[in-house]
């Protein structure tokens, strides 16, 4: 596990990215674009079943996620862990239809998010890259999804 986490971080050396919270300098954009995130994931037919009725942990853990992806603190990871995205993910059936509608409203919260503007570009290649690692069903319907988040809603 510790050469994966290796893997990780070297990574992130070349990568632009992590440079935007310091340019931002604050963790509260961060919050008002996760904010804006699921403001329209909550109505979202796609992905809200995918979710929790409670968003309150999916968020927080998205918004230190971010933080920690974007090269602020690392709360996150000292809460939860390394990120292990396709990890922390597999449990629920991501198809194409799912990681678009996520960069869809990721997009439009970037666009609510003045803050986010100059880095607009780079932080939606990074999550198209993401949600397009993180799917793991081709073509699922999403009738099944609600199915499979009920399952584990109840589970």
């Amino acid at each position: 596990m510790a050469s994966e986490e290796a893997r990780w971080y070297n990574s992130l050396m070349d990568d632009p990215t992590i440079e935007i919270y310091a340019a931002i300098g604050d963790d509260v954009p961060f919050y008002t674009l996760v904010d804006n995130f699921y403001s329209e994931v909550e109505t979202d037919l796609v992905l809200r079943p995918m979710y929790r009725d409670d968003l309150t942990d999916a968020k927080q853990h998205l918004a230190l996620f971010l933080i920690q992806r974007f090269g602020g603190h690392g709360a996150y990871g000292n809460s939860r862990g390394h990120p292990r995205l396709r990890m922390r993910h597999v449990t629920f059936v991501i198809g194409k239809e799912q990681a678009s509608a996520w960069v869809t409203h990721m997009r439009s919260a970037i666009n609510r998010t003045p803050e986010f503007a100059p880095y607009a570009e780079i932080m939606l290649t990074y999550f198209q890259s993401s949600a397009d690692f993180l799917i793991n069903k081709e073509d699922i319907p999403s009738i099944e999804i609600q199915s499979r988040a009920d399952d584990i809603r109840s589970g």
